[in-house]
């Protein structure tokens, strides 16, 4: 009876399996032709199909407009776990999509890169397995996220705030012993070295350096993690609420500001005049930042800023293209219209990070 039970197992594991590799070949080809149509006869969650064609769509007028035209894609997939049947009969399944786009534009090519990780529910009809559910499991925005720390507002420094959540915890805290003397003093002597910052973001865009805490909204901890590699000084103030700094953990007590980890707080951060330390100046278009620059985005029009990235390269028109975490992306184009998070609403801001500190 066990060796049956184990057969059917593994022709379900097996079968499973089947479904989610002709999910991804789809998938690719839907990414090569800026078309969802494809993924119709496989996918029967409608409103990811909806979501798919006009993310597709975007990305296809975006390219037309750039003149920049797609050369080849390439999608990598992990699977990641493949869950219990639930009560409805589907299985759950997580599974890593790794995405790389290599464009031309003007004689010139460059690729594009990000991770997504995304939940599956399966269901097996008349003895195949379709995908009835597609969910991704950490966005740019995690639409109705109770207690999401990118989403969330910043207290002043007598209120009270859910801070962002590590996913696992170093035992020293980290810091950059050749940046010490400089901590809190703010001597304009320290150049904005923005070709570490970039060579930083490209080292670590798809997995965590381990001197650092990673968080479940990951995004503006790994661009503060860059700006310091760029040697952008911390100002230690020991305060949440205040300051732009990292100690680490110890104790079980979280040591890093809200500046450091929460994308409206460092927003807000880099929008305040400062005689020292990390600082920045607003600009009016994305052509104007360097590297090493870092762009906020409010995908609601609303004023809270809920994703951060970084500058890391340009494309030949002078356009920015950035790294990110969370859905961690290599030299994606700046504007994001490629996002599920991307809506209508959606405003930008740019800051030129300070030459010299």
């Amino acid at each position: 009876m066990s060796g049956r039970k184990s057969a059917d197992l593994g022709g379900m594991a097996e079968g499973l399996r089947a479904a989610v590799h002709d999910y991804v070949k789809h998938v690719n080809q839907a990414e090569i032709e800026l078309k969802a149509d494809g993924l119709t006869g496989i996918v029967s969650d409608c409103d990811y199909l909806a979501r798919t064609g006009r993310r597709l769509s975007r990305l296809e007028e975006r390219d037309r407009l750039r003149g920049a035209y797609p050369e080849r894609h390439e999608s990598r997939a992990r699977l990641l776990h493949i869950g219990a049947t639930e009560r409805d009969g589907e299985v759950p399944v997580r599974l890593e999509l790794h995405f790389k786009r290599t464009l031309a534009q003007r004689g010139a090519g460059y690729a594009e890169e990000r991770l997504e990780t995304e939940r599956l529910w399966l269901a097996e009809a008349n003895g195949r397995w379709q995908i009835a559910r597609i969910e991704p499991e950490i966005a740019e925005r995690r639409s109705g996220a109770s207690g999401d720390p990118e989403t969330e507002d910043v207290p002043q420094e007598n209120g009270r705030f859910q801070p962002p959540q590590a996913v696992k915890s170093v035992s020293v805290p980290y810091l950059n012993d050749d940046l010490l003397p400089y901590f809190n003093q703010h001597r304009p002597s320290i150049p904005y070295r923005r070709d570490l910052a970039a060579a930083y973001a490209d080292r670590w865009w798809q997995q965590p350096n381990p001197a650092y805490e990673n968080m479940q909204v990951n995004c503006t901890n790994y661009v503060s993690q860059c700006l310091f590699a760029g040697h952008a000084p911390m100002n230690y103030t020991g305060k949440r609420a205040s300051g732009w700094w990292y100690k680490g953990r110890s104790g079980g007590q979280e040591l890093w500001s809200y500046s450091w980890a929460v994308a409206d707080a460092l927003q807000r951060y880099l929008s305040a005049a400062r005689a020292g330390g990390l600082r920045a100046t607003p600009v009016d278009a994305p052509w104007q930042l360097k590297l090493g620059d870092v762009i906020c985005y409010d995908w609601e029009g609303d004023g809270r800023y809920g994703h951060n990235t970084i500058v890391t390269a340009f494309d030949r028109e002078g356009m920015p293209l950035v790294n990110a975490n969370t859905v961690s992306s290599r030299h994606r184009y700046w504007d994001y219209r490629d996002s599920y998070a991307w809506t209508p609403r959606t405003r930008y801001r740019f800051f030129h990070i300070a030459d010299l500190f």
